[in-house]
């Protein structure tokens, strides 16, 4: 099984990158987040900024199966 990291969702916040984890987590899914390396930067202050979600390449379509039915 492949540890690659991809990019299952992108939100614009980390309150919001937080809730997305928390849903794939739940569905059984191992995820993180990190700010996204297009950005630049953070664009507001705590919590701002664009954050990817990512998880394993092995789980990525299960993912995002998982965030469209929510």
């Amino acid at each position: 099984m492949s540890d690659e990291l991809v990019v299952v969702d992108t939100v614009g916040t980390e309150f919001e990158a937080d809730a997305v984890c928390g849903l794939l987590r739940e569905a059984g899914i191992e995820c993180n987040h990190r700010g996204a390396t297009s950005t630049g930067g953070m664009l507001g202050g705590v919590g701002q900024g664009v954050r990817e979600g990512v998880g394993r390449a092995a789980d990525a379509e299960r993912a995002r199966e998982a965030l469209a039915d929510d």
